[in-house]
């Protein structure tokens, strides 16, 4: 269960977090003064004497901190060493500083120490005289203590059975949120009862951190660069996915999203759909060249958590993973193509496309990657006054993309727009799609593939739940963006990838040999 389209105490210091460190950003802050600053905002932001959220107002404060250092790309601080607030920010602060792993951190002086998975039993058991969940225990584990039901936690294998059997609902089985949210397994338990990422498991697909309830994991952000690279005069443009819509609501129906989007310091916006229409028709070329020929079954490429988690846990099914190039890359390279001067920032709901930003062979394009919520904190520190902007319909409205590029930010958008390309060229041929939300479907689908199963399938995988507009860096109810997304993909100015202007760039990029 994760918070988005819910304003609670943990979003609120979050987003607050952001756009102090923004605002310290166009402050042009530095040196003593960037510690002086750094050491004030917990106090802006946690103010009077008691604890609001916790008991200990200094832990509120400490916990501030951190999010602030890790919202500047910096790495937490060792409880049991000292080190200033704003160590290691000058060599951070470059603007052409990329992220230094781990990406997703457990900030542990937040985490609650919620306990690992339990069956255990309320305060609503009758003690019945059926007592049904001793009956059905496999291993013994329930006995009777002074008219009531008692589990043995030795014993108990959290099956949940007597959960499922339970008349009055007194059996409850809980386990630490950001553990049943994690779809790798990849959360543990320390030493002293914190949680505590494996990395050698972890995707990145931040989900841990949007459902936490303590706000005790976050991901490092480039805040700070992109407004420093905005400072020193360099043209950077926003690459704007497509699960934006909803978003912004504010600025987005008033035509006004653009405009806030250069007030703040981008020289331009762009679509990142119209890096999907040729991904599209990449992908549906690269599915006919090796499907059946070659593969078995092919899977979709845009989601970086899936694709990771894919050749993670499944390597024999690595080759599976089509080779093209996500949405983001291709809009970036676009760009760069166009304006060798640029710099590329994109903008989306994903926390796990900072880790593809990072890799050796997409780094020389994409400069930063910002969340929806990050931009939300940059455009509140910059402190535009929405009635003040000029609306532009013809910009605001992007009209450059297909209804399936669009339509790339929900579950079954992927493969749906790549199988309609292909109908498009072979109307006789038959192409079969299996999709999956969140990483343990998708786990189960690949199970599936690996045995055989989806022979001469298109398999797509959304690592988070209904699709980007689900994804860890959103801000809104992904439900009711599904609803704004589906009139954006209606609205579109055509239907058909290969009808975009950009689609004759479609070899140029993919053979240049700059680009590699």
């Amino acid at each position: 269960m994760s918070y988005r389209g819910l304003n609670t105490a943990v979003t609120q210091i979050r987003r607050e977090v952001f756009t102090e460190v923004a605002r310290m950003a166009y402050d042009k802050v530095q040196g003593e003064n960037a510690d002086l600053r750094m050491k004030q905002i917990p106090f802006k932001i946690v103010p009077g004497e008691e604890g609001k959220y916790r008991k200990d107002i200094f832990l509120e404060r400490a916990i501030v901190q951190e999010r602030m250092r890790l919202a500047m790309g910096l790495p937490t601080r060792r409880v049991d060493e000292f080190n200033s607030v704003s160590e290691g920010l000058d060599h951070a602060a470059i603007a052409e500083k990329y992220y230094d792993p781990p990406l997703i951190n457990v900030i542990k002086f937040a985490c609650n120490r919620c306990p690992e998975k339990m069956v255990k039993i309320s305060d609503l058991c009758q003690g019945c005289l059926a007592h049904p969940c001793m009956e059905v225990c496999p291993k013994n584990a329930i006995s009777w203590v002074s008219g009531r039901s008692v589990i043995d936690q030795e014993k108990c294998i959290k099956c949940g059975k007597c959960v499922d059997v339970c008349p009055y609902h007194a059996v409850v089985k809980t386990e630490r949120p950001c553990a049943a949210a994690c779809g790798m397994d990849a959360i543990h338990t320390d030493s002293m009862g914190r949680a505590n990422i494996d990395y050698a498991k972890c995707v990145s697909c931040g989900q841990c951190l949007v459902n936490c309830p303590f706000g005790a994991i976050a991901d490092k952000g480039q805040i700070l660069q992109l407004i420093n690279s905005f400072n020193r005069g360099d043209k950077v443009y926003a690459l704007m996915a497509p699960a934006f819509i909803n978003q912004f609501p504010e600025l987005t129906k008033t035509g006004r999203l653009k405009a806030a989007l250069k007030a703040v310091g981008f020289a331009d916006v762009v679509e990142v759909a119209i890096g999907a229409d040729l991904c599209t028709v990449d992908e549906a070329k690269d599915f006919l060249e090796k499907v059946p020929k070659e593969l078995d079954f092919m899977a979709t490429s845009c989601c970086p958590a899936w694709s990771m988690m894919a050749k993670t846990a499944f390597p024999d099914v690595a080759k599976n993973i089509s080779m093209t190039m996500t949405p983001m890359v291709f809009t970036a390279r676009m760009i760069k193509k166009a304006h060798p001067d640029a710099r590329i920032c994109f903008v989306g709901p994903c926390a796990a496309k900072k880790l593809e930003a990072s890799r050796r062979h997409v780094r020389s394009h994409v400069d930063f990657v910002l969340t929806f919520e990050e931009l939300s904190g940059i455009i509140e520190a910059k402190g535009i006054e929405v009635e003040m902007l000029e609306a532009d319909e013809a910009e605001a409205a992007m009209n450059e993309a297909s209804g399936a590029g669009r339509n790339y930010a929900q579950t079954g958008g992927v493969a749906q727009a790549v199988a309609n390309k292909i109908h498009d060229w072979y109307p006789d041929k038959e192409v079969k799609i299996a999709s999956a939300q969140t990483l343990p479907d998708c786990k189960k689908m690949l199970m599936l593939a690996k045995a055989g199963k989806y022979k001469g399938y298109l398999l797509e995988g959304m690592g988070c739940p209904g699709g980007c507009i689900g994804g860890a860096g959103t801000i809104a109810d992904p439900k009711k963006t599904a609803v704004q997304l589906s009139k954006y993909v209606a609205e579109a100015p055509f239907k058909d990838p290969e009808q975009s202007s950009y689609i004759d760039n479609l070899h140029i990029l993919k053979d240049d040999p700059n680009f590699e």
